[in-house]
């Protein structure tokens, strides 16, 4: 099972590399978790130009990144105004309309940072990941909180619907609550499956939660205004593509995810023709 699922990611880091990555390119986003560190063997594999600047999203990538003899910069020195030509990342879960969960790593506000600095944000994962709906079997969505906040926060989550927040723990119990880079707590708060836009469009409250039924952006928007959250791990909203032509920097969603399944051939999902290359 193991050599299956490493497998699947692997095909599917090489094919979204082949058809996303510019060997022209100047800066690339490389996100968190163990897919990336196939997309950063592909990336190496496929371009000896040593001008590329990789923008990590975490200690790990940054690590991975200088393994394979690639320049990493902070986010915060990319030059006023930069976007990067490409971000690659993970998900923990994926629904039909390319929303996703992100988080499971730690590394979320991140993460989301280097999406909406993007062109084009390009998802790599494996089949586990290919849901039709959020939260079908990834159990909880992870909200990045200041430590003095996360009682305040935990009450409410609980009055938008979560049926039980809790502070992510290390995984030594005696090591207290994981720590983010910006050394801020995780929780995780289970919500129901949440709902695309196509489902809230039929729901007769539209998804806003008042029959415990969530939207995928409605909620995400609705824990982001909550005092002492960070980010949500829900990427929603517009992709690079969608933000582009409206004129803004980047977006939370990828505009191509790439599934590897355990035949070894690899899915496509994307939302419009345009967001196939």
């Amino acid at each position: 099972m193991a050599d299956t699922v490493e497998q699947a990611k692997r095909k599917a880091a090489e094919q979204a590399v082949k058809e996303h990555f510019d060997p022209e390119a100047r800066y690339v986003g490389i996100g968190s978790g163990t897919t990336i560190l196939y997309v950063v063997d592909a990336i190496k594999a496929a371009s000896t130009n040593q001008n590329i600047k990789f923008v990590p999203t975490g200690y790990q990538s940054k690590q991975a990144v200088l393994a394979a003899g690639l320049t990493p910069i902070d986010f915060d020195s990319l030059p006023t105004n930069q976007v990067l030509d490409v971000a690659f990342d993970g998900a923990d879960e994926v629904d039909e309309d390319l929303n996703c969960v992100k988080g499971g790593g730690a590394c979320l506000f991140q993460e989301k940072l280097v999406a909406e600095r993007a062109k084009k944000f390009v998802c790599v994962a494996d089949y586990r990941k290919d849901q039709s709906r959020l939260l079908t079997k990834w159990p909880a969505i992870p909200i990045e909180v200041a430590p003095l906040a996360r009682y305040t926060v935990i009450a409410a989550l609980k009055a938008l619907g979560s049926s039980n927040p809790v502070v992510r723990d290390d995984y030594m119990a005696k090591a207290g609550p994981i720590r983010t880079e910006q050394y801020f707590f995780i929780i995780d708060a289970p919500f129901p499956t949440l709902l695309t836009t196509g489902d809230a469009a039929k729901d007769p409250n539209g998804g806003d939660g008042t029959d415990g039924k969530w939207e995928v952006g409605k909620l995400s928007r609705a824990i982001k205004k909550i005092t002492g959250v960070l980010e949500v791990g829900l990427f929603c909203g517009m992709d690079g593509v969608e933000a582009t032509r409206a004129g803004l920097t980047g977006g939370q969603k990828p505009v191509a995810v790439y599934f590897g399944l355990q035949d070894g051939s690899v899915k496509v999902r994307t939302t419009r023709k345009d967001e196939a290359a």
